[in-house]
């Protein structure tokens, strides 16, 4: 028998190939796109000015004073990236048991956001309402007796989600991990005039490894007393996860996120289809910093794994992307 027959009814007249001959047709038929719109850049702000401090744990990323920063938020405006997410790094001396520093109208991250709105009104800003870079002993929430305690780190983070709204938040992302804090946040933004104000909820946040330069960027990882176990996900619970999440959706969260990213791709596409809400996944630091670190030694194609690790928390089903690759990626896709 003629071997192209014999194919031919091995596979039943089907060849997965046809599709995949030419740049053409593998454009044509292609099912997730990865686009400038996918992405939201997490940014680090110090206090002073003319301050750009590069962070050692993540090449290229720096932590910025606020004037330097508004610099870096109207390039990636004009590079039309979406939204911008503000982590702050401020002074030791600010920090205490209770993050009480989060309760100052004009500390730094609200510095930042209205510097921001000013400056460049058409990009989103994202604020995050956890207590670590707040706290002298770095944990998310208020410590008491070696117990972080919920209700009344709930009540101190209403108080700071308020604040942020105020300085002109466009989007609330609380990140601790607290029972009942979506519903809390909700309840305060509405009745303090903000009901426009959004919620993007860290819907899952898994206690993970991934996050270590991140916490050399805030200055906190000298600072942890012990895990952050008791409050975030176990890497081994999705099921937990989605029950997590389903109890924000209940509470009023407009987005869902799923933190870190690429090793948790089977929970942001669990998510999307279990509520179907805008989910996000947030490319952490340790993801950044391998790639990076992987690219620097010339052990892989550093470009090509970022953009395919974007494209595949699209093919997972998120509609975006919290990476601090977002301006490398703006300026390669607006070459593309």
């Amino acid at each position: 028998m003629d071997k192209t027959h014999l194919v031919d009814e091995i596979t039943g007249h089907r060849r997965m190939r046809r599709n995949r001959k030419a740049d053409w047709t593998r454009r044509l038929v292609q099912e997730s796109r990865l686009t400038v719109d996918d992405l939201i850049w997490p940014i680090f702000i110090v206090p002073g000015a003319g301050i750009v401090d590069p962070i050692a744990a993540m090449p290229g990323v720096s932590r910025m004073s606020v004037d330097k920063a508004v610099e870096a938020v109207k390039e990636a405006a004009d590079l039309g990236i979406p939204a911008i997410a503000t982590f702050p790094d401020i002074e030791m001396e600010l920090r205490d048991e209770t993050g009480s520093n989060s309760l100052v109208a004009n500390n730094l991250i609200n510095q930042a956001t209205a510097a921001f709105k000013k400056a460049v009104p058409n990009i989103g800003i994202i604020t995050d309402v956890a207590l670590d870079p707040f706290t002298s002993h770095g944990h998310d929430g208020i410590l008491r007796d070696g117990i972080i305690v919920n209700d009344e780190t709930v009540d101190q983070i209403v108080r700071a989600a308020v604040m942020q709204a105020d300085a002109g938040a466009d989007i609330i992302a609380p990140s601790e991990m607290m029972d009942g804090r979506i519903g809390a946040i909700r309840r305060a933004l509405d009745a303090s005039g903000h009901q426009d104000v959004g919620i993007m909820s860290y819907a899952t946040k898994f206690s993970s490894g991934f996050y270590g330069p991140y916490r050399e960027a805030i200055n906190t990882s000298g600072l942890l007393k012990g895990d952050k176990n008791s409050y975030y996900i176990s890497p081994a619970n999705g099921t937990e996860a989605v029950r997590d999440a389903a109890l924000d959706v209940e509470e009023g969260a407009d987005m869902l996120m799923v933190k870190p990213g690429i090793a948790y791709l089977d929970i942001c596409w669990r998510i999307k289809e279990a509520f179907g809400l805008p989910t996000f996944a947030y490319q952490v630091s340790g993801e950044y910093t391998q790639i990076k670190a992987a690219a620097m030694n010339g052990w892989i194609d550093g470009d090509r794994i970022m953009m395919e690790t974007l494209l595949c928390f699209k093919r997972a089903g998120c509609d975006g992307i919290l990476t601090y690759f977002a301006p490398e990626v703006a300026k390669k896709l607006a070459k593309a």
